[in-house]
C-alpha cells in the first residue's frame, strides 16, 4: 500500500495567512521536523515549519499546568477563538505579563514594528486612559504578576513618570518599562529618575545585536553606541535589565551566544529574551521563506553557541509551554551556575513540590543550601529556590538578591503562518487595548489593530468556517 510521507502527530485549528479564516490543520512529523499542513478553500494549501526538534515538540505537552483564570472575563465567547478576545470565558491562562501601549508614537521608524509606530504615528494616550487601563489589569487580575509599560517608545511620552508613580501605588508585583535606550543613553538624570523606581522595576531594554548591520535592517539605525550608553548607565545605577532580542534567521541567529556572553558581563543584566519575529505590523526586508526562526531552532542555537547550558536548562514553561522557554542561573562573580536541571518537571507542575534534585550533585546541593536558606535545611533550600524559579522576575532569598539571576526566556509570537489555537488559549502575555479589553498578544497584533484589515465586527462572520 502507498503511504504519505510523513507521520500524522496531531490536529488542531489555525488559520489561513492571506484571509485570516479559521481552517483545520494537521500537525505531522517529516524529515525530522514538526509541519503544520493546512488549506484554505480560497487560498490553497500551507506547509508551515514549527519546530526542527520532534523530541522536544513531543515533550512539551508534559510540562501543561491546570489553566489559571483572571478574577473575570470581559467578553462573551460568540464567534470563537480568536475572534472574541476581550479576555473571552474560552481563555485559559491569566495574564503572567500584561503590556499597557501608553502611546502610538517613537522616535524610530523601524523597518520591524510590530505596532506601526513612527514619530508621527498615532498619539499619545492621556494620563486618564492610562491609568483606566492599569486599573482595568487589577480589576482583572488582582494582584498583577508583571506589568510592562510600553509603546510606541514610552520615554517619549510627557508624562511618563507621572504613569509609572500611578503604577508604583497598586499592586503590581513586577513593573518594567519597554524602551529602545535613547533616552536613557542621552539624559543620565531621566534614568537616575527611573532607578528611583526600584526595586520592583525593571528596564526592558531593545538589543538585537552586537552589530551595527544587523541594527539598521531591523531598527533603521546604528544604535550600538546608544546601548553601550544606556548599558553604561543603567550598570552605574544597577538598574535591573533584561535585554530583548528580535530574531531572524540568516540574519541575527548566529550571533545568539555572543549577546548572552554580552549580557553576563553586565551588572545590570538579569537575563536575555528572544523573541522570533511576528509577521504582524510593519515588517520590512523580511521573506517568509527564509527569515522565518522556530522556538526549538532558537532553543538549539543557544545551546550550540554557549558552555553554560544543556539541554535540561532550557524547558517549556507550564502555562505555556508551547510558546514559552526559559532557563535559570545564578551569577556568583565569575561563575554562572545553571539551575534549571535541578527541577524534576514532573513537580515544577506542583507548586508545593518543587524540588531539586540534589543527590545529582553533591556540591552544588552543599552551594544551594548555603544560598538559599538561612539554616542548613534542603527543605529551606528547596522552598527559596521555588519562589526563584518561575516564569516570573520574582525572587524572595535572604540570602540571594536579584542581582544573582541571569534567566534565559524564549518567547515565540504565533502569528497567521503557525496559528495554534491551543497555544492562543494558553496565551499569557496580554495587551490592553485602547478600548480596555484584555488581548492575547499575539491576536492584538493581527486582528484587533486599527491598522489591520477586518477588524470591525461586522466583518468577523466574514472570518468563519465556509
Amino acid at each position: 500500500m502507498p503511504s504519505r510521507p510523513y507521520t500524522y502527530y496531531d490536529f488542531t485549528v489555525s488559520l489561513c495567512p492571506v484571509c485570516l479564516k479559521r481552517v483545520d490543520a494537521k500537525i505531522v512529523f517529516q524529515d525530522g521536523g514538526v509541519y503544520m499542513l493546512k488549506r484554505c478553500p480560497e487560498h490553497g494549501s500551507t506547509k508551515v515549519l514549527i519546530a526542527d526538534d520532534i523530541e522536544y515538540y513531543k515533550s512539551i505537552r508534559n510540562y501543561n499546568k491546570p489553566s489559571e483564570t483572571p478574577l473575570r472575563f470581559n467578553t462573551k465567547t460568540h464567534f470563537g477563538c480568536p475572534y472574541d478576545c476581550g479576555l473571552c470565558q474560552d481563555h485559559e491562562q491569566h495574564s503572567c505579563l500584561t503590556v499597557v501601549e501608553v502611546t502610538d508614537r517613537c522616535n524610530l521608524t523601524c523597518p520591524t514594528c510590530y505596532a506601526g509606530s513612527s514619530p508621527s504615528f498615532g498619539r499619545h494616550r492621556t494620563l486618564d486612559e492610562v491609568k483606566k487601563m492599569l486599573d482595568t489589569i487589577v480589576e482583572n487580575e488582582g494582584t498583577p504578576d508583571v506589568v510592562q509599560i510600553s509603546g510606541g517608545e514610552p520615554t517619549i511620552h510627557p508624562q511618563l513618570f507621572e504613569i509609572l508613580d500611578y503604577a508604583k501605588t497598586l499592586p503590581i508585583r513586577h513593573l518594567m518599562l519597554n524602551t529602545n535606550g535613547i533616552a536613557i543613553a542621552r539624559d543620565k538624570q531621566f534614568a537616575m529618575r527611573l532607578a528611583s523606581y526600584a526595586p520592583g522595576f525593571e528596564i526592558y531594554l531593545q538589543f538585537d545585536s552586537l552589530k551595527r548591520s544587523v541594527l539598521e535592517t531591523l531598527r533603521g539605525a546604528n544604535l550600538t553606541e546608544i546601548h553601550r550608553e544606556a548599558l553604561e548607565t543603567l550598570n552605574e545605577l544597577n538598574l535591573a535589565t533584561t535585554l530583548v532580542v528580535t530574531l531572524q534567521k540568516g540574519l541575527n541567529d548566529d550571533t545568539i551566544g555572543d549577546v548572552i556572553a554580552y549580557a553576563l558581563k553586565q551588572r545590570c543584566v538579569r537575563g536575555v529574551t528572544f523573541q522570533p519575529t511576528q509577521q504582524a505590523g510593519r515588517l520590512e526586508n523580511f521573506q517568509t521563506q527564509t527569515n522565518r526562526i522556530t522556538l526549538t531552532e532558537v532553543r538549539r542555537k543557544i545551546l550550540e553557541q554557549t558552555t553554560i547550558f544543556n539541554s535540561d536548562d532550557l524547558i517549556p514553561v507550564p502555562c505555556n509551554p508551547d510558546a514559552l522557554v526559559m532557563g535559570y542561573a545564578l551569577k556568583l562573580g565569575e561563575d554562572v551556575i545553571p539551575l534549571t536541571r535541578y527541577i524534576n518537571p514532573a513537580e515544577l507542575l506542583d507548586k508545593t513540590r518543587n524540588t531539586i534534585v540534589y543527590e545529582q550533585d553533591e556540591q552544588l546541593r552543599e552551594k544551594m543550601i548555603g544560598l538559599f536558606s538561612t539554616g542548613n535545611s534542603t527543605e529551606a533550600a528547596s522552598e527559596k529556590l521555588h519562589e526563584l524559579l518561575c516564569c516570573l522576575p520574582l525572587v524572595s532569598a535572604p540570602s540571594l538578591g536579584y542581582d544573582n539571576l541571569f534567566r534565559i526566556i524564549i518567547m515565540q509570537f504565533v502569528d497567521a503562518h503557525n496559528f495554534d489555537v491551543r497555544s492562543i488559549k494558553k496565551s499569557c502575555v496580554h495587551i490592553v487595548s485602547k478600548d480596555y479589553k484584555i488581548i492575547p498578544f499575539e491576536t492584538m497584533n493581527l486582528l484587533y489593530r486599527d491598522s489591520v484589515a477586518n477588524v470591525p465586527e461586522e466583518n468577523l462572520e466574514m472570518k468563519q468556517p465556509n
